[in-house]
């Protein structure tokens, strides 16, 4: 089964606790604070793969987790840092942010690529040791790793897209000029995936070109299996555009050309401007006259035009000769600019963000999703580190607010399940 779009969720490893230790050794008095920091949580790394064509696998497994960074320890003994997640992915897939749909990384070749990175560990109570804090009974927790909601889309890489109506003979010329194996057959849509052919030219000289199927009028709006395959070609290099000249179907190839060419600019803008070459195919079957008629047509349009019969062969090799030379002055394969752009920490006002409810027994709740973080820092039987607290209650104005809200002496605050007494 060919699936070229999937959804997946990925979340990089926390980091490892600092540890809250003091060193403990015969004939050390006042040993002091030795706890080590936590180890780093392991990254999402994403990584190419040749031998992979499909994303297939992600339709059945979906969210990826790293490992957690381990703790730190006692005697400086830092934890252990987890390794890193590597998901194989086929080269040539875009990754983008499910939320902002800007693009994340672009895997063109089997370089790895850190998609989200683990959280840094937190520091133990060593560092926090001063000349008037000789007994820090806290430590830093460790920083949660990034997490994202991934869209991983498949574009081929391919230097020629053959693009055309169904059963104009697209797959009857790439199994000719290349080792492909497509489906053929006198119906339409008997190509349900792209395919892929190396075409070799000469000695050490070859290109890719790949079969774009289910192309037809309405495509770029979901008509048909062309909304599905469209992200393929925008990677190609040079469009080759297949016309049944013959007419057999009773189409106009006229008509033909100019419907695809709409919905290839109806996708892309970008593709209306990409350089094309227009094959005439099934020459054998045409009259003079049709071929003509349409050479001048397509010749008008500015375009390279040839004849061919891709069921006879011939025409096949001036074709894929003049290909060749086309692609030697173009650019190199298209790669996706990453443009995501990390949402920046909150500052100012919104950093200090909460919200306070009385519930029924009158006691006062405090929500703030950045209170997780600091009472991680916090050990209630220490009373320095309750100081730090009471001072970041007082400068994130949640004691101003208890004040207004009328809160007496003796009251009970609960910030995320801690409860207390309120003393002025």
């Amino acid at each position: 089964m060919f699936i070229d779009k999937a959804t997946i969720k990925v979340q990089a490893g926390t980091g490892g606790n600092g540890a809250v230790s003091f060193h403990r050794e015969k004939f050390v008095a006042a040993g002091g604070p030795d706890g080590g920091d936590g180890g780093r949580g392991g990254n999402i790394v994403l990584q190419g793969c040749e031998s992979i064509n499909t994303l297939i696998d992600f339709k059945y497994k979906r969210k990826f987790i790293a490992q957690n960074g381990q703790n730190g320890g006692t005697n400086r003994c830092f934890g252990k840092s987890a390794p890193d997640l590597v998901i194989k992915v086929p080269v040539g897939t875009v990754v983008k942010n499910a939320e902002s749909g800007q693009v994340m990384a672009d895997i063109v070749d089997e370089s790895p690529v850190i998609i989200a990175r683990g959280g840094k560990g937190g520091w133990g109570n060593s560092h926090f040791a001063t000349p008037t804090r000789q007994i820090p009974r806290y430590a830093k927790p460790g920083i949660p790793g990034e997490g994202f909601d991934l869209i991983l889309e498949l574009k081929l890489l391919a230097d020629v897209g053959l693009v055309g109506y169904p059963n104009v003979g697209k797959s009857t010329l790439i199994s000719v000029v290349s080792g492909a194996k497509p489906v053929i057959a006198n119906y339409h849509f008997t190509t349900l995936t792209p395919v892929l052919g190396v075409v070799k030219v000469a000695e050490e000289k070859s290109f890719v070109m790949a079969d774009i199927p289910g192309l037809i009028e309405g495509a770029s709006d979901g008509v048909g299996l062309g909304h599905e395959f469209l992200r393929h070609v925008e990677r190609c290099r040079l469009i080759v555009h297949v016309v049944d000249v013959s007419g057999c179907e009773g189409r106009d190839p006229k008509e033909d050309f100019k419907t695809i060419n709409h919905e290839l600019a109806n996708f892309s803008e970008e593709l209306a401007t990409r350089e094309q070459i227009v094959v005439a195919n099934k020459s054998d079957i045409a009259t003079e006259e049709q071929i003509e008629d349409f050479r001048k047509f397509v010749e008008e349009q500015g375009c390279q035009f040839f004849c061919i019969s891709a069921a006879t062969r011939k025409g096949v090799e001036p074709l894929i000769h003049a290909i060749s030379q086309k692609l030697d002055e173009l650019p190199p394969i298209k790669r996706f600019e990453v443009n995501y752009v990390p949402t920046m920490p909150q500052q100012g006002e919104d950093k200090w963000k909460f919200d306070i409810t009385v519930d029924e027994d009158g006691v006062y709740v405090v929500e703030a999703d950045w209170l997780v973080k600091v009472l991680g820092m916090v050990n209630i039987n220490d009373e320095e580190s309750l100081g730090y607290f009471q001072r970041v209650l007082r400068q994130s104005g949640i004691i101003d607010r208890l004040e207004e809200m009328g809160i007496n002496e003796g009251d009970t605050v609960s910030i995320l399940n801690f409860e207390f007494d309120y003393i002025r």
